[in-house]
């Protein structure tokens, strides 16, 4: 068959058309930029340094499992704080620093344990037991002492608790940890108050689990003994405005 003159030249034209008109392969999206890590809040006002003799950080563990019965409930505390927390005109822009030194971490003193109300903390607890237990705190598979030798907990923000007066000195606090090399946020409650001029005391209690701070609870014989994810964490921090000396009443 022969091919007219015009339908050649109508050919190419006929082929655009068709081409054009098939639509394109779908685009996939683009992959959404990964998120920034968070920024811990600026230090603004005035610093107050910790004082670590008169600071106090306790954590509750809980024993659990089918041989629940053959472990401990323990005390593990840090006298050693260290840090700043920072306080401006506007509280709610206040932050802090505050550095936990692992290796000086204790196991069940005698003193703490008697302080912990009802039966779940009898003082009956061998030597060897809290060194086991403090073995496996700062052993590899937890704390990893040895490459990590500090905790570190810093402000993201602050707002006021709810249904909280202006100046009842409650917040919550949004806190960026760092544990072993990974950062993780959660929120605490925390009262503070200033004492005398230069000093402020700082304190609070909530219950955290160690998987919130990217920790798996240590567990052996298959589950039947394990430590339990959620503990009960407690502080009281006493800070001085930084550069004076005193007692806390801000007497010299």
């Amino acid at each position: 068959m022969r091919v007219s003159r015009r339908w050649k030249l109508l050919l190419p034209a006929l082929s655009l058309a068709m081409l054009s008109g098939c639509p394109a392969p779908p685009r996939a999206p683009p992959a959404a930029p990964p998120a920034a890590p968070p920024q811990p809040a600026a230090h603004v006002g005035t610093p107050y340094d910790i004082v670590p003799q008169e600071s106090l950080l306790t954590i509750l563990v809980y024993r659990g499992g089918t041989l629940a019965s053959a472990g401990h409930n323990h005390v593990i505390a840090s006298h050693d704080l260290s840090g700043a927390i920072f306080i401006p005109s506007e509280i709610l822009q206040s932050s802090f620093e505050v550095h936990i030194p692992v290796a000086t971490l204790t196991v069940d003193e005698a003193s703490l344990r008697a302080q912990q109300r009802g039966t779940d903390f009898p003082p009956d607890v061998s030597a060897g037991a809290k060194e086991g237990t403090r073995h496996n705190m700062l052993g590899e598979a937890l704390l990893d002492a040895q490459h990590n030798p500090e905790i570190v907990l810093r402000a993201l923000r602050l707002e006021r608790s709810a249904g909280a007066a202006a100046d009842s000195g409650a917040v919550l606090a949004q806190v960026l940890s760092a544990v072993r090399g990974q950062e993780r946020t959660f929120t605490v409650p925390v009262r503070y108050r200033r004492v005398g001029s230069n000093a402020l005391e700082v304190s609070g209690e909530s219950a955290l689990r160690q998987s919130e701070l990217g920790l798996t609870p240590f567990s052996a014989l298959l589950g039947a003994l394990q430590v339990q994810d959620e503990m009960r964490v407690s502080f009281d921090i006493v800070a001085r405005a930084a550069g004076t000396k005193g007692d806390p009443a801000g007497r010299p």
